[in-house]
């Protein structure tokens, strides 16, 4: 969203980030609910910065709650405000940066001829919290998991452990075994953040496999149950951690996330660091985005769904 949004308290973005999710999720539920959005939909809230030294503030918002970062949507927001004016293009790179919960994000814009054709992000700190962590299922038994911090918190799952391959025509059971997993792995991980609670908690188990020409093919699973059809930002930032404590990563190195519909998303590791006590990895991701739309949302004062619907015939139960 850019513009027409009202105020969200908070001194930080965290806090906003909070208020969002604890005391008001009003305006989530009114834009990510039927029949204004559905279940594969996100919204970027573009708001001031709380930070002098970003442009913008940014915060997504998705079915299941508000989120403190998203490297697809961010790279799509960037996208938005360059292309359509809202922020002035300088070619051949504009620099953006956005203020989010998870901390300032630099985003460099590739631009030419009034189109951004790239854009770089330089992503929060990532770091594996839990290595080859075990979860019981009743349906696969054991399933080992690392649980990494990218931006948000994910469950890094290779695929095979649930019988499946990352693959178009398998994307209703990725999404119905991945929340299933999801679920299962929160009830055992509170999954606290060593120096921001807002960023607390398991949001996705990300399903991932490696590819003959060494990119890595990932599938986030998003509640209400979905699969991403992004290479996920936060995500791809999460695996080089996971990477580089396995030893299969060291900084300079280069590693191709490949999407469920074949979108690439490529991360670079830039430097070893630490956060709290968690040794971290700090990377760029790039992507490029399309603007396919241009809308408006409203609500009618006589509309009897101010803040939307959800069904279980297109939600899940």
């Amino acid at each position: 969203m850019t513009g027409g949004v009202p105020d969200i308290p908070g001194a930080t973005m965290a806090a906003k980030l909070d208020h969002l999710n604890k005391v008001d999720d009003s305006l989530r539920r009114f834009l990510c609910s039927e029949p204004r959005s559905g279940p594969a939909g996100s919204f970027c809230l573009l708001v001031p910065a709380c930070e002098p030294s970003a442009e913008v503030g940014f915060i997504v918002l998705q079915p299941d709650r508000a989120h403190a970062m998203s490297g697809s949507n961010a790279m799509c927001a960037v996208t938005a405000l360059l292309e359509t004016g809202m922020r002035p293009m300088v070619e051949p790179e504009t620099v953006v940066t956005l203020d989010t919960a998870a901390g300032l994000v630099r985003a460099v814009a590739h631009c030419e001829r009034g189109k951004v054709t790239g854009v770089s992000l330089a992503m929060p700190p990532s770091f594996v919290a839990r290595k080859n962590a075990v979860v019981e299922t009743e349906a696969w038994g054991a399933v080992r998991y690392d649980l990494c911090f990218g931006g948000v918190f994910y469950a890094l799952v290779d695929v095979a452990q649930v019988g499946l391959s990352i693959a178009p025509e398998n994307a209703r059971v990725l999404a119905t075994r991945g929340l299933a997993l999801r679920d299962r792995i929160a009830a055992v991980e509170a999954a606290p953040h060593p120096t921001n609670s807002a960023l607390d908690g398991l949001a996705y188990v990300m399903f991932r496999s490696d590819e003959p020409d060494g990119a890595i093919r990932t599938c986030t699973i998003l509640r209400p149950g979905r699969a991403d059809r992004s290479p996920c930002g936060t995500g791809s930032n999460a695996n080089m951690a996971a990477r580089y404590a396995d030893g299969r990563a060291q900084p300079g190195d280069r590693l191709l996330s490949r999407s469920i519909i074949g979108g690439e998303f490529l991360t670079e590791f830039l430097e070893a660091d630490r956060i709290g006590p968690y040794v971290a990895t700090h990377n760029r991701v790039s992507g490029q985005c399309w603007i396919y739309a241009i809308s408006q949302i409203g609500l009618d004062p006589t509309d009897p769904f101010p803040t939307g619907f959800i069904l279980p015939d297109t939600w899940g139960e």
